[in-house]
């Protein structure tokens, strides 16, 4: 059963384009202390959900259910409670991090300077403060994402492909503070392609396809249950993705 206050609650999520249905009737929440993975081939209507829950597009039917509260109902209740970082984050390109960041902590009321600054030094942006957004490398692009996703200190972070972008101490920091996130009861939705992360870092994970969940539980208990030995196993075999596979190999000799 769902509870109200859960820092995420997705029940029967419709979202439709048209005659498309993106997302078929999802079901799934988070619980505090948890991220949770939700995984799936491309096209499977992870983006779609993520952008339901944020308010970006309007459900069909359903509800996702942000701390209790529809992002439509209660926007700034709901932005205030999510960080979010996108597989392609929507930055203000014409803007200095400095300024990017003297943005969004007006917007989000923080007024903690040395969080602010302990972010920028954690991610090493120290040298490109004054260096428009639209200058910056990749990388740097991400960090910035990432360090305007925490300044707040929400409750749910919503993170799709996270890591992209970013150096080897960037990504062992951004773990860290994660970890530092869900022991104080925080909670993370994490979508990505890359199984091996998804296996370490995911307490839950929920496999959908064609807008739909296929399979939901511990990475071992989809082990146990669909007979995989890692979690890209898993992946293909729940979304009959398998075969398909061994047909494309067939013809690479």
């Amino acid at each position: 059963m769902f509870v109200v206050d859960d820092p995420l609650v997705v029940d029967g999520l419709v979202v439709r384009y048209g005659a498309k249905v993106a997302v078929d009737g999802l079901s799934f929440r988070l619980r505090p202390g948890e991220v949770y993975g939700l995984l799936g081939p491309n096209g499977a209507g992870k983006t779609s959900t993520i952008k339901a829950i944020l308010g970006l597009v309007e459900p069909s039917s359903g509800s996702a259910l942000v701390y209790g509260k529809r992002a439509k109902d209660d926007p700034v209740y709901v932005k205030s409670k999510i960080g979010a970082v996108l597989e392609n984050p929507v930055l203000f390109d014409s803007l200095t991090p400095n300024e990017f960041f003297e943005f969004v902590a007006s917007v989000r009321g923080v007024r903690d300077v040395d969080r602010i600054r302990a972010l920028i030094e954690a991610f090493d942006l120290q040298t490109y403060m004054e260096t428009p957004i639209a200058a910056l490398s990749l990388g740097n692009k991400q960090k910035v994402a990432v360090v305007a996703a925490l300044l707040h200190s929400p409750g749910l972070l919503i993170l799709d492909e996270p890591f992209n972008g970013l150096d080897v101490r960037a990504v062992a920091i951004f773990k860290d503070i994660l970890l530092k996130h869900i022991e104080k009861g925080g909670a993370v939705l994490f979508s990505t392609h890359i199984m091996e992360v998804a296996e370490k870092i995911c307490t839950r994970v929920g496999i959908i396809h064609q807008g739909r969940m296929v399979d939901e539980g511990t990475v071992d208990e989809l082990k146990q249950r669909i007979h995989g030995s890692s979690l890209e196993e898993i992946l293909l075999k729940a979304t009959q993705l398998e075969k398909d596979v061994a047909e494309a190999l067939k013809g690479l000799g």
